[in-house]
Protein backbone atom coordinates (compact mmCIF):
# COMPACT_ATOMS: atom_id res chain seq x y z
CA UNK A 1 0.00 0.00 0.00
CA UNK A 2 1.26 3.09 -1.22
CA UNK A 3 1.78 5.42 1.73
CA UNK A 4 -0.40 9.22 1.52
CA UNK A 5 1.62 12.45 0.70
CA UNK A 6 1.26 14.77 3.96
CA UNK A 7 -1.00 18.09 2.88
CA UNK A 8 2.18 20.11 2.37
CA UNK A 9 1.42 24.10 2.86
CA UNK A 10 2.79 27.35 0.94
CA UNK A 11 6.12 27.10 3.15
CA UNK A 12 7.03 23.68 1.74
CA UNK A 13 6.18 24.81 -2.32
CA UNK A 14 8.72 27.78 -1.35
CA UNK A 15 11.43 25.17 -0.24
CA UNK A 16 10.46 22.58 -3.11
CA UNK A 17 11.49 26.11 -5.53
CA UNK A 18 14.56 27.14 -3.50
CA UNK A 19 15.69 23.26 -4.06
CA UNK A 20 15.03 23.24 -7.81
CA UNK A 21 17.20 26.46 -7.94
CA UNK A 22 20.36 25.18 -5.38
CA UNK A 23 23.09 26.02 -7.45
CA UNK A 24 24.86 22.76 -5.78
CA UNK A 25 22.92 19.97 -6.34
CA UNK A 26 19.07 21.79 -8.01
CA UNK A 27 17.59 20.87 -11.27
CA UNK A 28 19.71 21.55 -14.31
CA UNK A 29 16.76 22.88 -16.26
CA UNK A 30 15.14 25.29 -13.40
CA UNK A 31 19.13 26.55 -12.77
CA UNK A 32 18.87 27.85 -16.32
CA UNK A 33 15.81 29.80 -16.41
CA UNK A 34 15.15 33.27 -15.79
CA UNK A 35 11.80 35.63 -15.86
CA UNK A 36 12.13 35.90 -19.69
CA UNK A 37 12.15 31.99 -20.40
CA UNK A 38 9.32 31.25 -18.14
CA UNK A 39 7.08 34.27 -18.73
CA UNK A 40 5.16 32.45 -21.51
CA UNK A 41 4.55 29.47 -19.26
CA UNK A 42 3.24 31.90 -16.94
CA UNK A 43 0.72 33.27 -19.78
CA UNK A 44 0.13 29.36 -20.77
CA UNK A 45 -1.10 28.27 -17.48
CA UNK A 46 -3.37 31.52 -17.00
CA UNK A 47 -4.94 30.33 -19.91
CA UNK A 48 -4.92 26.74 -19.16
CA UNK A 49 -6.69 28.62 -15.58
CA UNK A 50 -9.71 30.30 -17.68
CA UNK A 51 -10.04 26.98 -19.88
CA UNK A 52 -10.46 24.90 -17.05
CA UNK A 53 -13.27 27.55 -15.66
CA UNK A 54 -15.14 27.43 -19.04
CA UNK A 55 -15.37 23.54 -19.23
CA UNK A 56 -16.79 23.83 -15.33
CA UNK A 57 -13.80 20.95 -15.17
CA UNK A 58 -12.88 21.88 -11.27
CA UNK A 59 -10.55 19.28 -10.65
CA UNK A 60 -8.37 20.59 -13.31
CA UNK A 61 -9.02 23.70 -12.24
CA UNK A 62 -7.71 22.72 -8.97
CA UNK A 63 -4.33 21.52 -10.69
CA UNK A 64 -4.47 24.69 -13.03
CA UNK A 65 -4.37 26.84 -10.15
CA UNK A 66 -1.71 25.01 -8.39
CA UNK A 67 0.55 25.49 -12.09
CA UNK A 68 -0.17 29.52 -11.95
CA UNK A 69 0.77 29.89 -8.30
CA UNK A 70 4.22 27.94 -8.79
CA UNK A 71 4.73 30.51 -11.44
CA UNK A 72 4.73 33.53 -8.84
CA UNK A 73 6.66 31.16 -6.28
CA UNK A 74 8.88 30.86 -9.32
CA UNK A 75 9.38 34.07 -9.92
CA UNK A 76 9.56 35.09 -6.90
CA UNK A 77 12.49 33.03 -5.93
CA UNK A 78 14.45 34.34 -8.91
CA UNK A 79 13.97 38.10 -7.40
CA UNK A 80 14.69 36.85 -4.25
CA UNK A 81 17.99 35.50 -5.25
CA UNK A 82 18.57 39.28 -6.89
CA UNK A 83 17.45 40.59 -3.26
CA UNK A 84 15.01 42.34 -5.04
CA UNK A 85 11.59 41.27 -3.03
CA UNK A 86 10.48 37.87 -2.10
CA UNK A 87 7.01 35.86 -2.11
CA UNK A 88 6.28 37.34 1.33
CA UNK A 89 6.46 40.78 -0.01
CA UNK A 90 4.33 40.27 -2.88
CA UNK A 91 1.73 38.94 -0.36
CA UNK A 92 1.99 41.82 1.81
CA UNK A 93 1.98 43.96 -0.89
CA UNK A 94 -1.53 42.75 -2.53
CA UNK A 95 -3.16 42.14 0.63
CA UNK A 96 -1.81 46.40 1.20
CA UNK A 97 -3.57 47.23 -2.06
CA UNK A 98 -7.00 45.24 -1.59
CA UNK A 99 -7.38 46.74 2.07
CA UNK A 100 -6.53 50.54 0.15
CA UNK A 101 -8.81 49.43 -2.68
CA UNK A 102 -11.61 48.33 -0.49
CA UNK A 103 -12.46 51.29 2.38
CA UNK A 104 -16.47 49.93 2.22
CA UNK A 105 -15.02 46.71 3.81
CA UNK A 106 -12.09 47.94 5.45
CA UNK A 107 -13.07 51.83 6.77
CA UNK A 108 -10.11 51.76 8.79
CA UNK A 109 -7.70 51.24 6.39
CA UNK A 110 -6.16 48.05 8.26
CA UNK A 111 -6.99 44.13 7.52
CA UNK A 112 -8.90 44.11 10.90
CA UNK A 113 -11.21 47.36 10.54
CA UNK A 114 -14.83 46.12 9.86
CA UNK A 115 -17.57 48.24 8.39
CA UNK A 116 -20.76 49.10 10.37
CA UNK A 117 -22.78 47.11 7.71
CA UNK A 118 -22.48 45.48 4.23
CA UNK A 119 -22.77 47.98 1.19
CA UNK A 120 -26.31 47.96 -0.43
CA UNK A 121 -26.79 47.40 -4.08
CA UNK A 122 -27.57 51.33 -4.36
CA UNK A 123 -24.11 52.02 -3.07
CA UNK A 124 -22.34 49.63 -5.72
CA UNK A 125 -21.71 52.45 -7.86
CA UNK A 126 -20.00 54.71 -6.08
CA UNK A 127 -17.91 51.58 -4.91
CA UNK A 128 -17.22 51.16 -8.41
CA UNK A 129 -16.13 54.97 -9.28
CA UNK A 130 -14.14 54.93 -6.02
CA UNK A 131 -12.05 51.76 -6.91
CA UNK A 132 -11.10 53.44 -10.18
CA UNK A 133 -10.40 56.76 -8.05
CA UNK A 134 -7.56 54.60 -5.86
CA UNK A 135 -6.61 52.53 -8.95
CA UNK A 136 -5.73 56.48 -10.84
CA UNK A 137 -4.16 57.41 -7.57
CA UNK A 138 -1.82 54.44 -7.58
CA UNK A 139 -0.85 55.00 -11.64
CA UNK A 140 -0.14 58.46 -10.90
CA UNK A 141 1.94 57.99 -8.31
CA UNK A 142 3.94 55.36 -10.14
CA UNK A 143 4.16 58.34 -12.40
CA UNK A 144 1.73 56.97 -15.25
CA UNK A 145 -0.51 60.20 -15.13
CA UNK A 146 -2.36 58.72 -18.80
CA UNK A 147 -5.64 57.43 -18.90
CA UNK A 148 -4.35 54.72 -21.48
CA UNK A 149 -1.11 54.44 -18.89
CA UNK A 150 0.01 50.77 -17.83
CA UNK A 151 -2.70 48.71 -20.08
CA UNK A 152 -0.36 45.47 -20.89
CA UNK A 153 1.42 45.67 -24.48
CA UNK A 154 1.48 41.85 -23.97
CA UNK A 155 -2.18 41.31 -23.22
CA UNK A 156 -4.20 39.30 -26.16
CA UNK A 157 -5.45 41.85 -28.28
CA UNK A 158 -8.75 41.59 -28.23
CA UNK A 159 -8.66 42.30 -24.52
CA UNK A 160 -6.05 44.98 -24.69
CA UNK A 161 -8.67 46.63 -27.25
CA UNK A 162 -11.27 46.30 -24.61
CA UNK A 163 -9.14 47.68 -21.73
CA UNK A 164 -8.24 50.61 -23.50
CA UNK A 165 -11.76 51.63 -24.92
CA UNK A 166 -13.35 51.24 -21.23
CA UNK A 167 -10.18 53.49 -19.85
CA UNK A 168 -11.08 56.11 -22.10
CA UNK A 169 -15.00 55.42 -21.90
CA UNK A 170 -14.12 56.15 -18.27
CA UNK A 171 -13.37 59.83 -18.98
CA UNK A 172 -16.49 59.79 -21.47
CA UNK A 173 -14.49 59.74 -24.71
CA UNK A 174 -17.52 56.85 -26.19
CA UNK A 175 -20.23 56.32 -28.00
CA UNK A 176 -23.51 56.95 -26.47
CA UNK A 177 -25.21 54.28 -27.44
CA UNK A 178 -25.07 50.67 -29.76
CA UNK A 179 -26.13 52.22 -32.72
CA UNK A 180 -23.25 54.01 -33.25
CA UNK A 181 -21.17 51.14 -32.82
CA UNK A 182 -22.92 48.94 -35.21
CA UNK A 183 -22.79 52.25 -37.97
CA UNK A 184 -18.94 52.14 -37.19
CA UNK A 185 -18.40 48.42 -37.90
CA UNK A 186 -20.90 48.74 -41.21
CA UNK A 187 -18.64 52.08 -42.32
CA UNK A 188 -14.93 49.89 -41.32
CA UNK A 189 -16.62 46.74 -43.31
CA UNK A 190 -16.86 49.48 -46.39
CA UNK A 191 -13.44 50.54 -45.62
CA UNK A 192 -12.55 46.84 -45.48
CA UNK A 193 -13.88 46.29 -48.61
CA UNK A 194 -12.44 49.23 -50.47
CA UNK A 195 -9.16 47.86 -49.27
CA UNK A 196 -9.76 44.67 -50.97
CA UNK A 197 -10.73 46.14 -54.13
CA UNK A 198 -7.54 47.91 -54.16
CA UNK A 199 -5.29 44.89 -53.34
CA UNK A 200 -3.03 47.19 -50.56
CA UNK A 201 -1.88 44.52 -48.46
CA UNK A 202 -0.77 47.05 -45.40
CA UNK A 203 -4.57 48.69 -46.11
CA UNK A 204 -6.16 45.39 -45.51
CA UNK A 205 -3.95 44.54 -41.81
CA UNK A 206 -5.05 48.34 -41.14
CA UNK A 207 -8.73 48.26 -41.94
CA UNK A 208 -9.35 44.59 -40.78
CA UNK A 209 -8.14 45.99 -37.49
CA UNK A 210 -10.03 48.50 -37.32
CA UNK A 211 -13.08 46.69 -37.91
CA UNK A 212 -11.82 44.43 -35.04
CA UNK A 213 -11.53 47.22 -32.85
CA UNK A 214 -15.38 48.21 -33.48
CA UNK A 215 -16.72 44.61 -32.86
CA UNK A 216 -14.68 45.25 -29.82
CA UNK A 217 -16.41 48.09 -29.04
CA UNK A 218 -19.92 46.19 -29.33
CA UNK A 219 -18.90 43.67 -26.96
CA UNK A 220 -17.84 45.97 -24.29
CA UNK A 221 -21.46 47.71 -24.95
CA UNK A 222 -23.01 44.54 -24.27
CA UNK A 223 -20.64 43.30 -21.16
CA UNK A 224 -19.42 40.77 -23.24
CA UNK A 225 -15.95 39.49 -22.97
CA UNK A 226 -14.53 39.60 -26.49
CA UNK A 227 -11.90 36.92 -25.55
CA UNK A 228 -14.58 34.75 -24.08
CA UNK A 229 -16.56 34.92 -27.21
CA UNK A 230 -13.78 34.22 -29.80
CA UNK A 231 -13.07 31.11 -27.56
CA UNK A 232 -16.76 30.03 -27.37
CA UNK A 233 -16.74 30.64 -31.31
CA UNK A 234 -13.21 28.64 -31.67
CA UNK A 235 -14.60 25.37 -29.68
CA UNK A 236 -17.53 25.14 -31.82
CA UNK A 237 -15.65 25.54 -34.60
CA UNK A 238 -13.76 22.52 -33.58
CA UNK A 239 -16.47 20.64 -32.67
CA UNK A 240 -18.04 21.04 -35.93
CA UNK A 241 -15.18 20.26 -38.41
CA UNK A 242 -14.04 17.47 -35.97
CA UNK A 243 -17.71 15.69 -37.06
CA UNK A 244 -16.64 16.73 -40.54
CA UNK A 245 -13.25 14.40 -40.17
CA UNK A 246 -15.16 11.58 -38.10
CA UNK A 247 -17.79 11.09 -40.45
CA UNK A 248 -15.18 11.34 -43.81
CA UNK A 249 -12.92 8.76 -41.78
CA UNK A 250 -15.87 6.40 -41.50
CA UNK A 251 -16.33 6.47 -45.57
CA UNK A 252 -12.66 6.29 -45.88
CA UNK A 253 -11.86 9.29 -47.22
CA UNK A 254 -9.98 12.40 -45.86
CA UNK A 255 -10.83 16.22 -45.66
CA UNK A 256 -8.58 17.01 -48.55
CA UNK A 257 -10.03 14.25 -50.90
CA UNK A 258 -13.58 15.09 -50.05
CA UNK A 259 -15.09 18.06 -52.05
CA UNK A 260 -16.35 21.19 -50.42
CA UNK A 261 -20.08 20.74 -51.08
CA UNK A 262 -19.45 17.10 -49.01
CA UNK A 263 -18.33 19.02 -46.37
CA UNK A 264 -20.33 21.59 -46.43
CA UNK A 265 -22.94 19.52 -46.09
CA UNK A 266 -21.41 17.80 -42.51
CA UNK A 267 -21.09 21.25 -41.85
CA UNK A 268 -24.71 21.35 -41.93
CA UNK A 269 -25.15 18.31 -40.02
CA UNK A 270 -23.38 18.92 -36.80
CA UNK A 271 -25.03 22.43 -36.93
CA UNK A 272 -28.24 20.96 -37.07
CA UNK A 273 -27.64 18.33 -34.47
CA UNK A 274 -26.15 20.61 -32.02
CA UNK A 275 -29.08 22.96 -32.43
CA UNK A 276 -31.75 19.81 -32.31
CA UNK A 277 -32.86 20.35 -35.52
CA UNK A 278 -32.83 19.25 -38.63
CA UNK A 279 -30.94 19.40 -42.06
CA UNK A 280 -33.70 21.56 -43.49
CA UNK A 281 -34.54 23.71 -40.66
CA UNK A 282 -30.47 25.00 -40.85
CA UNK A 283 -30.25 25.35 -44.58
CA UNK A 284 -33.73 27.37 -45.26
CA UNK A 285 -33.84 29.98 -42.05
CA UNK A 286 -37.66 30.37 -42.86
CA UNK A 287 -38.39 27.25 -41.23
CA UNK A 288 -37.00 27.72 -38.29
CA UNK A 289 -39.40 28.35 -34.87
CA UNK A 290 -36.35 31.23 -33.82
Amino acid sequence: MVAKSPPYSLDDLRYLMQRLRDPADGCPWDLKQDYRSIAVSTLEEAFEVVDAIEREDYPDLREELGDLLFQVIYHSQLAEEEQRFDVGDVISDLVTKLVRRHPHVFPDGTLQSRAAMAASPEGEANIKQRWEALKQQEREGKGKAGVLDDVPVNFPALTRAAKLQKRAAGVGFDWPGEEGVLEKIAEELEEVRDALDAAETDAVEEELGDLLFAVVNLCRHRKVDPEKALRRTNRKFEQRFRFIEQQLAAQGISPAEATLDEMDNLWNQAKAESRGETIAEVRNPLLRSE
